[in-house]
């Protein structure tokens, strides 16, 4: 009687149960070597960029690189002893659905239509970035819902925690024979007149208010074409979501972001002659992205918000300086005149 009953809860294979398909995975990588990664290859490497997203050595470092740090890449024996698919199978289908998107549902849960729906009445997830003029993405911020606008999503955002901190770059620069040491980020309107931005100028009239406001407002298109580079290359961030995690959500968006950095340092000639005019905003004196250093000449350590319970006054200060609007329309007629 026992052995019935261990027979009844037994699984695996056992006659009467389905067989398993054969899928000819072997086969198929094979046949996937011989398209895309021997050096007699039958696809081109343009047909390789093309469907990839990436030229091919930088497939195969992206490859090694995953293979050292998770082990379910690399190919194993399976309980049957049977060889699994290739390192290069499984990134493909990886890559495959990064670039052109996986199964979804088109319906956002009920009980968050209202935080993720859009001015636009589609449900969202707003992802905040700062790009330079090559589409290098700086800083990303993802998981705000939709229905907020952009002083919401920089209320929660980390983007100044370094200049906070007393962890920000070193920089020195001189516009209009005035030095300032604060850098500052291209934004729009609705943002706040802090010394972290420079902002257009609404229904310029002057005609040098008109060349700042044209200067300004062409560079700041960068970001804009990062974002139509992000959803172009990987269509699965632009597609409706099937995984309602944000904590998904956001791997899968910061994997995007890493691997598109990963294809612009691979690919962005930064020899090559700039065949637009020269960013009036930049000068010679500018030192960016030095870390500060201490004077033991260790990395600089930031002081904690909080110590013996007790709030740090020089971050609250850091904080109230960075607001100063004086700086911020002082620094905007200088450029106004530089320009």
């Amino acid at each position: 009687m026992e052995e019935e009953e261990n027979q009844g809860r037994r699984r695996g294979s056992q006659v009467g149960r389905r067989r398993n398909v054969d899928r000819h995975r072997h086969s198929r990588g094979k046949n996937l070597l011989e398209d895309y990664f021997i050096p007699t290859a039958l696809y081109s490497d343009v047909d390789f960029r093309r469907r990839f997203r990436m030229q091919p050595h930088l497939f195969n470092k992206v490859m090694h690189d995953i293979c050292n740090y998770d082990a379910y890449f690399v190919q194993k024996c399976d309980a049957a002893g049977v060889l699994g698919l290739l390192p290069e199978q499984k990134l493909t289908a990886v890559i495959r659905m990064l670039a052109y998107g996986a199964s979804a549902d088109q319906n956002c849960p009920t009980a968050l239509q209202g935080d993720y729906g859009n001015r636009k009445g589609q449900k969202s997830i707003i992802l905040e970035a700062v790009a330079s003029f090559d589409t290098w993405v700086w800083h990303a911020f993802f998981g705000v819902a939709g229905a907020q606008n952009d002083l919401n999503v920089l209320g929660q955002s980390p983007v100044f925690n370094d200049v906070l901190s007393g962890q920000g770059p070193n920089i020195t620069y001189q516009v209009n024979n005035t030095v300032y040491q604060t850098g500052y980020y291209l934004a729009d309107g609705i943002y706040p007149r802090w010394t972290t931005f420079v902002k257009s100028i609404p229904n310029p009239q002057s005609q040098k208010q008109k060349l700042f406001a044209t200067y300004q407002e062409g560079y700041r298109k960068d970001v804009e074409r990062c974002f139509g580079i992000l959803q172009a290359q990987w269509l699965i961030v632009r597609g409706a979501a099937r995984m309602f995690d944000e904590e998904i959500l956001r791997s899968i968006m910061m994997t995007c972001i890493i691997l598109h950095n990963m294809i612009v340092e691979d690919e962005y000639d930064y020899d090559a002659g700039d065949v637009y005019e020269p960013d009036p905003m930049n000068t010679a004196l500018t030192r960016i992205y030095e870390r500060p250093m201490g004077p033991n000449g260790e990395p600089f350590e930031p002081e904690p918000l909080v110590s013996d319970d007790h709030i740090m006054t020089r971050m609250i200060d850091r904080y109230t300086e960075m607001q100063s609007s004086y700086i911020h329309e002082r620094r905007q007629l200088d450029l106004m005149e530089y320009l």
